[in-house]
């Protein structure tokens, strides 16, 4: 069996240009950290949403800079910190009014910081990342607000990784049709049939551990794949325009922390909605 794994390792490390055997660790003790603060204190899981975020939007920032582009980052980061705990302690509207005061601070700060040449192109690069990186985050907070929320926050960062390690492994072991040859040539059919798979699996036994009914658990298997493959693309166009194979180097293995959390964050929404039509709210 470890030799399996070793040949299967060493083909996925030529095959991706990663080290597995490094990778694999850092998300085992990834998954470790947020479990443990999911389960023991809340409160420190959303701190390290807060941190999280704020180093993506560090990694989008040296990025933009390629493009001569300027993040705002210190209205960012402010913004940050109240969309995810006001969305964990006041629900859906504090995030939208936190929103909206966080596109506000990154226009006027941007406005005032000179150089009106590029202050419209700054700003709306702000808004963009307001958006897609805090705003969608604070739908994982949101879950985490609601009863079970630890589980229900468990069972959508399960279904990103299993996602991503369905795919991947599909990939590299079938891997044959590319999905996306112009945004990424390492993806194929083969391997979102993989995500697909695994995602099921997970999406059936963690809706039977919250009490959904059965048909929910296949919506969940089958919505994560399309939102986290998309958000995956997504990110892809941009490191393809920016000329970047990584984000960033923050987490051994696996690249920038933005990189991890890109499959994640379209599909934060989307299961928040599919698990508050189907899990009651109660108490």
């Amino acid at each position: 069996m470890a030799e399996v794994f070793e040949q299967v390792s060493a083909g996925s490390s030529a095959r991706t240009g990663r080290d597995m055997p490094k990778a694999v660790g850092v998300g085992l003790l990834l998954l470790a950290v947020v479990a443990g603060s999911l389960f023991l204190v809340k409160g420190v899981f959303v701190a390290l949403a807060v941190l999280a975020v704020g180093a993506a939007l560090w990694e989008l920032a040296q990025a933009f800079r390629r493009r001569a582009l300027t993040l705002p980052l210190l209205p960012l980061w402010v913004g940050t910190a109240g969309m995810l705990v006001s969305a964990y302690t006041s629900g859906r509207e504090a995030l939208m009014v936190s929103f909206f005061l966080t596109v506000v601070g990154v226009v006027v700060w941007r406005a005032i910081d000179g150089h009106a040449e590029s202050a419209l192109r700054d700003a709306a690069a702000g808004v963009f990342a307001a958006t897609y990186l805090p705003l969608l985050a604070g739908f994982a907070m949101l879950m985490l607000a609601q009863p079970q929320g630890e589980i229900r926050v468990c069972l959508f960062i399960l279904l990103a990784v299993a996602n991503d390690v369905g795919g991947f492994f599909a990939g590299v072991r079938f891997g044959k049709h590319p999905l996306a040859p112009s945004v990424s040539p390492k993806k194929s059919w083969e391997g979102l049939a993989g995500s697909f798979l695994l995602a099921l699996v997970v999406g059936v036994v963690g809706a039977a551990l919250l009490g959904a009914p059965w048909w929910m658990g296949i919506a969940l298997g089958v919505a994560t794949p399309l939102t986290a493959t998309a958000g995956d693309l997504a990110e892809s166009l941009l490191k393809r325009d920016m000329e970047l194979k990584d984000m960033g180097s923050l987490l051994p293995g696996h690249g920038g922390v933005l990189d991890r959390l890109d499959s994640m964050l379209l599909t934060a929404p989307f299961v928040y909605l599919l698990l508050s039509v189907s899990v009651p709210i109660v108490g």
